[in-house]
């Protein structure tokens, strides 16, 4: 059952000036399409909570590794803001239950499903700047992301992008471009297919139940392609 906002507010200790911009984090599209609604689904505030995100913990892994190389800082960022890591971040804070969802998408398991706990965790993000600025992103990610990041363990995830990217910039090969080249499925059940380019030509296609699942697929079969030739 759907929780209410009301209570991850106080659970949080956040009470948003902008209701709405909470309620637009917490809504997928799924829900959109069965409801008339005001607000909008969630997509545009992932988008802007992908990019606050990244920020803040660029800055976190600058000051806290001061002699860290550029090479090492990436490694170290993507492990943390890879979907894997958001997922568990998402469900310590039960961020499913409190999930917008159309009725396909919760009955199909939708508050659990991976690429959906990643999204709203960025969204909640992007609310969050927009509503009470920079700070107090620093001030949630310090209490509720940092102290759980353990980076010399990580998750143990193979981020396919960075390995793909570091052995480009190793041979020269051009920097690895994404696109998503296609889409289907219903709302609760999408299917997206990436490719990755470098210098024009398509290295890999990845499929995957998320964009970001489907990149890191066109990553893995590229960096399969290139090992072999």
């Amino acid at each position: 059952m759907q929780r209410s906002l009301k209570e991850l507010e106080q659970k949080l200790g956040l009470p948003f000036r902008r209701y709405e911009l909470l309620e637009e984090a917490f809504t997928h599209s799924s829900w959109i399409n069965e409801h008339r609604s005001s607000h909008a689904d969630n997509e545009r505030l992932e988008f802007l909570g992908d990019a606050v995100l990244e920020l803040a913990v660029s800055e976190y892994l600058y000051r806290r590794h001061p002699d860290g190389s550029e090479g090492e800082l990436t490694k170290r960022r993507a492990s943390i803001v890879c979907e894997p890591s958001l997922v568990k971040f998402a469900k310590r804070l039960e961020f499913g239950d409190f999930l917008l969802l159309g009725k396909g998408e919760a009955q199909t398991g939708g508050r659990n499903r991976p690429a959906l706990l990643a999204d709203v965790f960025e969204a909640f993000v992007g609310a969050l700047f927009l509503d009470r600025g920079l700070d107090a992103v620093r001030a949630f990610l310090e209490e509720h992301l940092f102290p759980f990041v353990d980076e010399d363990d990580g998750p143990q995830v193979t981020d396919y992008k960075t390995r793909l990217q570091e052995y480009a910039q190793q041979r020269n090969l051009g920097t690895p471009e994404y696109r998503i080249v296609a889409e289907s499925g219903p709302a609760h059940d999408k299917q997206f297919i990436s490719e990755v380019r470098m210098d024009g030509v398509c290295m890999g296609t990845g499929y995957g139940r998320s964009k970001k699942e489907s990149e890191q697929q066109a990553a893995r079969q590229a960096l399969e392609s290139l090992r072999d030739q």
